[in-house]
């Protein structure tokens, strides 16, 4: 256990930001999964559903809850079976 008033703080920080980032975290990855299913189903929305979960991973990476990298990656993922699934259509 903490010893300080600081530390006690500083833990109180840290578990507001984890239930934060938690929620951030959360909500892009059921956007992307949305996203994923509307492209294998052929839905009328799967553009739009690409475009919210590329925006929804776009603004975790920027707030640093998830990597740059690992966004990119997710993006570049969702855009080639996106990009597959319409010209098979």
């Amino acid at each position: 256990m903490a010893n300080t008033k600081s530390a006690i703080k500083e833990i109180r920080v840290a578990n507001a930001r984890q239930e934060r980032n938690k929620a951030v975290r959360s909500r892009t990855k059921t956007t992307v999964r949305k996203a994923e299913s509307s492209i294998s189903t052929g839905s009328t929305e799967a553009s739009e559903d690409v475009k919210r979960a590329i925006s929804s991973l776009d603004k975790a990476s920027s707030a640093g809850i998830i990597h740059a990298n690992a966004a990119a990656r997710k993006k570049s993922r969702l855009v080639k079976k996106f990009n597959k699934a319409t010209i098979a259509a």
